[in-house]
């Protein structure tokens, strides 16, 4: 105390201050000091006596404290000091064991402090700034008090934390921290910001809390670690558990599979360690939050799915038949194992297969059964082998059929245990839980399952020597009937409740089984009885299943038995029960306290033996029963035969409307058939008809080929002799005329490909005008075109003006040939010849001018195209994705344009040998000016003549 005395300026010596006034001086000097140094040491006084004098220091300090926090941020020895202190101010000191009445208090006491800390959001805020700062005097307090934040008033301060920004963030930053007693603490601050808060689990989840968690729990040595690995589990449980979105995060980021390893125990199992055991008793609840009944069924047979391909579920049986496991730990691995082969069809069959390491080998089930039918063997353990059963015959049809299959006759085999055998012990022994734990089992094999439940009528029972045998069904009966007989009361009723519960579910929706129970004369006087008796207070659940038996008897009936119809069961209940009597027995058992238990979940979870009254499926079939059996007793016979004629008319309707359907179903079926039929008939006639199509035209190009080959023939035989006798006249030999008539000719031919080739440029031009080419960065490509459209306009040109030239050596050649005919027979001869060579020279004239007119057109198409390129423009945006296409177009016609010059070129160079050989035969060859004047006088009066046309 002398350094507090010196810190407030006082000496031991004399009268000493109170505790009050010495923390008033510091509060004093704490807001009054300007050095910072004096601050500190008040702040680091008043945390000494923060213990000692928790209240005081907490009403007279808290604000300074928190003002300290906000105005010496730069000095982190005041800051952890001010932290430090609120923490003793929010929590009690926990080395110390106060009584529990003092305790009270000061949990009171912390919570008054925790909610005016809280009050002011900007607190909590504060707070996460300064778990930023790396030094460990302010870190690790912090995460203390905030943790003890968390204790006090959790949902104030998680709705703060929520809100904040980056709030989560930087809590999950602790978990990256180098040193452990800071990871730690982190763990436990997110165990308690985790609780119960959906959307702070998602956050949590997403900021990768499950990789981080499995790595510290792999790094600690997973089930063999210490108190860490137990946190880092429970932190896990608390985003995994109600929270299907975390769920499904887990699953699909593959972390089951990283589960597996926790798993694996060596042969040695003796001598766990209490921590070993709660570790490994979190993972398999981990497991079992996975695969809870509670998820939805979509996300759980995914998850079962999973564990059963990574090995999960064969590390868990492996488990569950080693030696030397705790029973807790073997108890919680068979309640895991259930979960995990519920409703799956999969694991179901390889649960199935799994074998006891036994001599000699045993199917695990029956090693199970025969744990709880003996009554040695722990409650909670019998309890969980009973569910593990239940989950095994959970939707499985065949497994049900495997364990009636035991029972039966033909299957008995007496040098083994069967699970049959082992449960028919169980239902006749002299323990009530056995008769119980066994009556729900058997009747699991038979739920929803019609074909087990004929079945079971098979069995027939050796009940002493000398004695004929008896079937399961009367023996069950026989043994309610001599329940009075049973030492204990709490047992007897134990015994008939699992027996009724037997015989409600094998009778239920079986009129086979109804007609063999109400065949013995005894059943129903029995019940009868039972019901209408003045029983104790744990009789009157007895005498409700009763009630549920009988009325069963009577909604399934099929009026086989003359002496037990409906309408004598029913008169039999009114004369000797009652029919208000009936229903308020009946209504009893969805009254009782037990049964709304067992209805809440699947697991069969009892604190004492004496509790195990109802099964959950049970629950269920009372549910679905309990009102139709109440209706069918209430009613009379007149509205029973109305009902039976309104459902005979409801069932006719029902046949006639399903037949309909059938019959829309055939004839839906046979018209889609012929849709079908129609598409491939209609396809494969198009098929045909193309290839009609194109042999028609290959016919009619066949024929024309023909006919310009015969007409050639003909004209070439006229010809030869024609040619002969003019070139003996022009002085020409008949082979260079052939030859000059053939150069023509392919001039010709040129010509038309070099029309055909522009009349595709003008197409290719007209789709860019209907496409809309875009304005940016194909313009300059269109320019370019236009020139070459020039060129090669300009090309034909000249090549008619060759043409023309051509045509007037000839027309002189002609006149020259006429001055030198001797005789008028070849001049006449003569003259056809020249006829025809005009002809064939007009007519590429005529050609030549068309491809004039064709270049005209193009001309306007592209100014027309012009303007509309200016247009476009607009639309560049959306037509920019047509560019590259629009570009490799371009190429490909710069491409073509490049072989026509070439075949100009060529046909150039086919003209100038032309006029060397009319110069070697002596012709005078014109110039060319003459040549382009004649051509442009030719050229008017071509286009006069197109404008008489089309004024015409």
């Amino acid at each position: 105390m002398n350094y507090i005395w010196e810190v407030v300026g006082r000496h031991p010596t004399g009268q000493q201050p109170t505790g009050a006034e010495t923390i008033q001086k510091l509060c004093d000097r704490v807001a009054s000091s300007t050095l910072l140094e004096d601050r500190r040491d008040a702040v680091r006084a008043l945390k000494s006596l923060s213990k000692k004098y928790r209240m005081e220091v907490g009403t007279m300090a808290m604000d300074h404290l928190v003002r300290i926090l906000q105005t010496d941020r730069s000095d982190t020895e005041i800051l952890g000091y001010a932290l430090d202190t609120l923490y003793n101010i929010v929590c009690s000191d926990e080395e110390e064991e106060p009584e529990e009445n003092q305790q009270k208090q000061e949990d009171d006491m912390g919570a008054q402090f925790t909610e005016k800390f809280v009050q002011e959001s900007d607190n909590i805020t504060l707070l996460l700034t300064l778990l930023e700062e790396f030094d460990f005097h302010v870190r690790w307090p912090g995460v203390k008090l905030l943790t003890a934040l968390l204790k006090n008033q959790c949902a104030q301060v998680q709705g703060i934390i929520l809100v904040s920004p980056m709030g989560v963030s930087r809590l999950m930053d602790l978990l990256a921290d180098s040193r452990e007693v800071i990871r730690n603490d982190g763990l436990l601050l997110l165990q308690q910001l985790t609780k119960g808060n959906t959307a702070i689990q998602k956050i949590v989840a997403f900021e990768n809390a499950f990789e981080r968690l499995l790595e510290i729990i792999t790094e600690e040595g997973s089930s063999d670690g210490g108190i860490v690995v137990e946190d880092c589990l429970l932190l896990l449980l608390n985003l995994l558990k109600n929270n299907s979105s975390n769920q499904n995060f887990f699953k699909e980021g593959s972390y089951i599979q990283k589960m597996k390893s926790w798993f694996e125990v060596g042969d040695d199992n003796s001598g766990w360690s209490a921590q070993k055991v709660t570790n490994l008793h979190l993972m398999l609840q981990l497991v079992r939050v996975m695969v809870s009944p509670v998820n939805s069924p979509g996300a759980t047979a995914s998850c079962q799915k999973a564990m059963f391909q990574c090995g999960l579920l064969q590390q868990l049986c492996t488990i569950l038949m080693a030696t030397g496991v705790p029973a807790d730990i073997l108890t919680e691995t068979i309640n895991t194992v259930s979960e995990v082969i519920r409703g799956s069809e999969v694991n179901q069959d390889y649960f199935a297969s799994v074998n006891a390491p036994s001599n000699p080998p045993r199917p695990a089930i029956v090693v199970l059964l025969m744990s709880m039918v003996n009554e040695r063997q722990p409650f909670v353990l019998r309890c969980a082998v009973l569910y593990c059963f239940q989950c095994f015959l959970y939707k499985n049809q065949k497994g049900q059929g495997e364990i009636v299959a035991t029972l039966l006759p033909s299957t008995i085999d007496a040098n083994s245990i069967s699970a049959g055998q082992l449960l028919c012990g169980g239902l006749f022994s002299a323990d009530s839980l056995s008769n119980w734990c066994a009556a729900v089992a058997l009747a699991h094999a038979l739920q929803d399952n019609l074909t087990q439940k004929e079945q079971l009528l098979r069995v027939q029972l050796a009940t002493s020597l000398g004695k004929p045998p008896v079937s399961l069904l009367q023996q069950c009966t026989n043994i309610l009937s001599q329940g009075d007989k049973l030492n204990r009361r709490g047992s007897r009723v134990q015994t008939k409740v699992g027996l009724l519960m037997l015989l409600c579910t094998w009778i239920s929706n079986c009129p086979i089984a109804v007609m063999h129970f109400l065949h013995n004369q005894d059943n129903v006087p029995f019940l009868t009885g039972q019901i209408s008796e003045n029983l104790g207070e744990d009789e009157r659940l007895v005498q409700g299943l009763c009630a549920l038996l009988l009325g069963i008897c009577i909604y399934y009936n099929d009026n086989s038995l003359e002496n037990y119809t409906k309408e004598k069961l029913k008169q039999l209940i009114e004369k000797r029960i009652g029919k208000e009597n009936f229903v308020e027995k009946l209504a009893f058992i969805t009254k009782h306290e037990l049964y709304s238990r067992a209805a809440q979940k699947p697991q069969p979870a009892f604190s004492t033996p004496e509790h195990m009254l109802f099964d959950h499926e049970f629950t269920k079939l009372v549910k679905e029963l309990e009102g139709m059996i109440t209706k069918a007793v209430l009613r009379s016979s007149e509205e029973e035969k109305k009902e039976e004629e309104v459902k005979k008319t409801l069932e006719q309707h029902d046949s006639i409307v399903t037949q309909y359907k059938e019959l829309i179903r055939e004839q839906d079926s046979q018209i889609n058939e012929l849709k079908e039929q129609v598409t491939s008939l209609t396809s494969q006639t198009e098929k045909l008809q193309n290839t009609i199509t194109q042999q028609f035209s290959q016919i009619q190009q066949h024929k024309d080929q023909y006919n310009i080959l015969k007409l050639k023939l003909g004209k070439d035989n006229q010809q030869t002799s024609n040619q002969a006798e003019a070139a003996h006249v022009n002085g020409l030999q008949p082979e260079e005329l052939s030859q000059l008539r053939e150069q023509l000719e392919e001039l010709l031919r040129q010509n038309q490909l070099l029309q055909t080739q522009l009349t595709e440029k003008d197409s290719l031009i007209t789709n860019l005008k209907a496409e809309g080419v875009p304005a940016e960065g194909s313009s300059l490509e269109v320019t370019e075109l236009k020139k070459e459209v020039e060129l090669l306009k300009a090309q034909l040109q000249s090549q008619t003006a060759e043409i023309t030239k051509l045509q007037s050596e000839k027309k002189e050649l002609l006149k020259g040939s006429e001055t030198t005919a001797a005789v008028p027979g070849e001049d006449s001869v003569h003259t056809e010849k020249i006829a025809e060579l005009e002809s064939r020279l007009s007519a590429q004239t005529a050609e030549t001018q068309k491809l004039k007119g064709e270049v005209k057109t193009l001309a306007e198409s592209k100014e027309l195209m012009e303007k509309e390129l200016a247009s476009a423009t607009s639309t560049a945006a959306i037509m920019q994705a047509e560019k590259s296409k629009l570009q490799q177009e371009v190429q490909e016609s710069k491409k073509e344009q490049d072989d026509l010059l070439m075949l100009l070129a060529d046909q150039d160079q086919k003209i100038l040998s032309l006029k060397q050989k009319l110069k070697d035969l002596g012709e005078t060859i014109e110039d060319e000016d003459d040549l382009d004047s004649r051509d442009q006088f030719d050229d008017e009066d071509d286009d006069e003549e197109e404008e008489e046309e089309c004024d015409e």
